[in-house]
């Protein structure tokens, strides 16, 4: 789903004029009314001049729907309410036919097959009530790139009707585990953020864990087992080129790429500790950040990059402290009822998720609380929750929930990725074909 995927910029489609003047509510509000009032919408199927681009048309508009319902935010209104299926490429919708299915948002659009296996998408947003275009855009691309196409499609519908970005148009990595409970083959697998194109990126003969995107390029940071030597390797998803992060006595672990995608920052084994590093990929020079005596471990870096969340056990259990981006000046944020770890940053940079477990297994919970560590929340609890990754737009988080087995032999176990909103709303299971772990959300459109 990068920028080589073949896609066209994006050709604005110019507003028609809308016979009716009259005025209404408009569906364009803000999140918090979506939250406790999803925004109805309609989106019949793409039109086309074919079969072959009439199914593609069906499909699209498929895919745009599932997105949205996903959120949480919006309400597809049922096609068999539909009056009208749609509009005339370049005309308006008949917005007495629509008022009464209830939608207050509309998307037509049409396909047209090209030559050399191309296709040109053009989608219409309007506001029922207003009677107004909200937006007007024709794409070019591949056949082949349906799907991408109406991400994108869904991402523009989500933004204008929200007013923040969308995060359709992205992939997740995760480690996929097959096999007995005592014996677990894993592997670094990748997908679309709705479960689709899923598939394996290593053979599983070494154990892999903690799969990071980088913030720019085609490429993945994880730690691996390879020839048991655990360390933190890079992973170009064009080539399948795997790369050995530098060569510390200790192991490395928990990498995570800088804002600007320069440099890594991981923890390095210390003898019974542990300290955090960062290391510039270009000259592959490495620094330490910490050297306390500790375990610090799971480092962030802030959005801006002027400072790193991390997790240590220097004030006895463990919590969450943040420190400068260069090292020094920790200071603990995390004070609730139990142990801290996992810490990551949101992209907005006004949240700090984390996962806090108390003594036992028995309550794991997966919450946000500000970088100062006030208005901790959680949202989500359960057996074993843990790992928290931020979708790009800082709206939704995921991670992975277990269950415990029924005996020794792991019957009765699982593990599944899960997405929730940051309030703590539309939790939802994310399917993948295998037990599945420490999700990583890429960038948008990535």
């Amino acid at each position: 789903m990068s920028t080589a995927a073949g896609l066209v910029a994006p050709v604005p489609v110019v507003a028609q004029p809308v016979a009716d003047g009259s005025h209404g509510q408009s569906a364009v509000i803000d999140v918090d009314h979506a939250r406790s009032a999803p925004i109805p919408i309609a989106v019949p199927d793409l039109g086309g001049p074919d079969g072959g681009s009439a199914q593609l048309g069906h499909d699209i508009a498929g895919v745009i729907s599932a997105d949205l319902a996903r959120s949480g935010l919006f309400r597809l209104i049922n096609q068999t309410a539909f009056i009208q299926a749609g509009a005339s490429v370049g005309g308006a919708p008949n917005f007495q036919n629509w008022k009464p299915t209830g939608a207050q948002a509309l998307v037509t659009g049409s396909v047209q097959m090209q030559g050399g296996g191309q296709v040109r998408v053009e989608f219409r947003l309007w506001d029922i009530l207003p009677q107004t275009q909200i937006q007007g855009t024709a794409y070019t691309t591949s056949q082949s790139n349906w799907r991408r196409i109406a991400h994108i499609m869904a991402d523009v519908i989500y933004q204008r009707l929200l007013g923040e970005k969308g995060y359709f148009d992205t992939r997740i990595v995760y480690i996929s585990a097959t096999g007995p409970r005592d014996r677990r083959t894993k592997r670094l697998a990748i997908m679309d953020q709705d479960s689709e194109n899923n598939r394996l990126l290593t053979d599983g003969s070494w154990l892999v864990l903690t799969p990071r995107f980088h913030p720019t390029r085609d490429e993945i940071a994880f730690m691996s087992y390879a020839n048991n030597r655990p360390r933190v390797y890079l992973f170009d998803l064009s080539s399948g080129r795997q790369t050995q992060l530098g060569d510390f006595p200790g192991m490395t672990f928990a990498p995570r790429f800088s804002p600007d995608g320069s440099g890594v920052v991981m923890a390095v084994s210390n003898g019974g500790g542990s300290d955090i590093i960062s290391m510039d990929l270009a000259s592959r020079g490495s620094r330490r950040l910490t050297d306390s005596g500790s375990i610090d471990v799971s480092p962030c870096y802030s959005p801006d990059a002027t400072q790193i969340a991390f997790a240590s056990d220097r004030g006895g259990d463990q919590q969450i402290y943040i420190m400068g981006s260069g090292g020094g000046g920790a200071k603990r944020i995390s004070f609730g009822n139990g142990k801290y770890a996992t810490p990551v940053w949101s992209p907005r940079g006004d949240l700090i998720a984390f996962t806090r477990y108390s003594g036992d297994t028995s309550n794991f919970a997966i919450g946000v609380m500000h970088p100062d560590g006030s208005g901790e929340r959680i949202l989500s609890e359960g057996w074993l929750v843990e790992g928290p990754t931020f979708a790009p737009n800082g709206r939704v988080l995921m991670f992975w929930r277990e269950t415990r087995s029924q005996d020794a032999r792991g019957r009765g176990f699982s593990s599944r990725l899960v997405s929730v909103d940051i309030t703590g709303f539309n939790e939802r299971p994310v399917e993948t074909p295998t037990d599945a772990s420490d999700p990583a959300w890429s960038p948008l459109g990535a």
